[in-house]
Formats: structure tokens, sequence, C-alpha cells
């Protein structure tokens, strides 16, 4: 019998490698899984420092030789970086068989918007470090961007966020946050492997995003999944378990 694919799974802001729990149970017969927890979150709170040539490097060390790469919003940013710049070398692309991005973005392309974000980023991370991470958690939740969550995803994801510390969390927003990274709009072109771009019906900030993406990279799909918003593989894990 064949060895099983292996297939790396980077969780969002505020999340843990769990988050995947039920992507991973629909499909455990069709590939191995490996979903850890990325730097600032959950058992990996305290690793420092938590940037993106970091958790790549982490992410290299932890993956077999060849691998498919997903990743959810912020996990899909660092998945991105990692199939572009990786270790600088370009040989990072050269191990990642497929790539499939949910919610995710390519970073912003205007230095003052790109400038605003990284300051509102350190506003709200002096916030966590202030208050703690459940009263963080509960504002977190209520963003325009996760209305209509039915409440038993609402109540897992909650959940998630009590399992990282107001010192990760920080780290990882001053780190690894929207305002952090640098674009790569410009360097979609480059993808040579087959992309699976994912979005919630509902969500129509990162369904845009990803059209704009679709566009860019040579070989790209695009998959909108009814009924879900930004965080389709909490809400239709079969559905995200089946494109994977």
């Amino acid at each position: 019998m064949a060895a099983r694919a292996t297939i790396v799974l980077l969780h969002g802001f505020t999340q843990t490698g769990r988050s995947w729990d039920p992507v991973v149970a629909a499909s455990a017969e069709r590939y191995r899984a490996l979903a850890p927890d990325l730097r600032g979150h959950g058992a990996a709170s305290a690793r420092r420092p938590v940037d993106f040539a970091s958790i790549e490097a982490d992410v290299l060390a932890l993956a077999p030789p060849r691998f498919t790469l997903a990743g959810y919003s912020m996990g899909g940013r660092i998945a991105l970086d990692l199939a572009l710049r990786g270790d600088g070398t370009g040989a990072a692309q050269e191990r990642i068989e497929r790539l499939v991005l949910i919610g995710a973005s390519p970073g912003l392309e205007d230095p003052t918007e790109r400038a605003a974000r990284r300051a509102a980023d350190d506003a709200l991370a002096h916030e966590i470090e202030r208050d703690g991470v459940e009263p963080f958690a509960r504002r977190w939740a209520a963003q325009p961007l996760f209305a209509g969550q039915p409440p038993v995803v609402a109540a897992a994801a909650h959940a998630e966020r009590l399992r990282s510390t107001p010192d990760g969390l920080a780290a990882s927003l001053r780190g690894v946050g929207t305002g952090a990274m640098e674009p790569l709009w410009d360097d979609l072109p480059a993808l040579r492997v087959p992309v699976a771009l994912i979005a919630g019906e509902r969500d129509a900030k990162f369904r845009a995003i990803a059209e704009r993406m679709a566009e860019r990279i040579p070989h790209a799909e695009l998959h909108v999944v009814s009924g879900a918003g930004h965080a389709v593989q909490l809400e239709r894990p079969e559905v995200v378990a089946a494109l994977l």
C-alpha cells in the first residue's frame, strides 16, 4: 500500500492546531495531517522570536521532504510567504506539492495603509497585554468578519482563544500580523505549484481578495463555499476536507 500523502495545516491568529481537528477527522483516511501550534499560540505561546522566518523554519523542520501546505487567514499568509520566499533560496517551493489558502491575503500593497495597520496591530497587542485574553477574545469574536457563525462554532473558537497567553498573542500580532507582512501581490505569478483558493460565501472581503489572487496565480482554482463565512474550515470542515 502506498504511503499517505502529508498535509501541513497552519491555523489562524488566536487559534491552535486543534482548530483543524474536524477537518482532519473528516479525511483521516486520505492523508497524514500535521497541525502544529504556531509560535505565539497554544503550546508554542512562549516560543520566540515570533516572525515569518522563524515560523517558516519550524514548518520546514516539521514537514517531510514533499508535502501539501494549507493555511487559514494568518496561517495562509505564512504559507504563502513560505512558498514564495521560504529560506530565501526558492528551495521551499520545491518541497510543496500543492498550496491551499483559506481566507488568506498576500498583504497590503499601499505603504501608508500597511503602516496604519502595523500601528493598529501594535495598539491591539498592548490591549491584550493590559486586559488579558478573555476580554480580548470576546471583542475579537464580535467583529463583522465572524458574523453569522453558528453558536457551536463560535463557542469552539472562543475556547481555542483561551489556550494562548496575552504575551504570545501580542507577539504574534507584532511579528506576523497583517501590518508586519511584506506584500506578495507582485510575487504571485512566481507560484509554480497548484493553488486552491478557498473563501466563504458570506466573506465578501476575502472572496474578493481570492478572486484577485486567482487572476495572478498561474495554476489557481477558486472555491467559494456556500453558507460559510471567513472561518470556512470551522463552519464547513467536511467541504474543506474534500477540497484538500
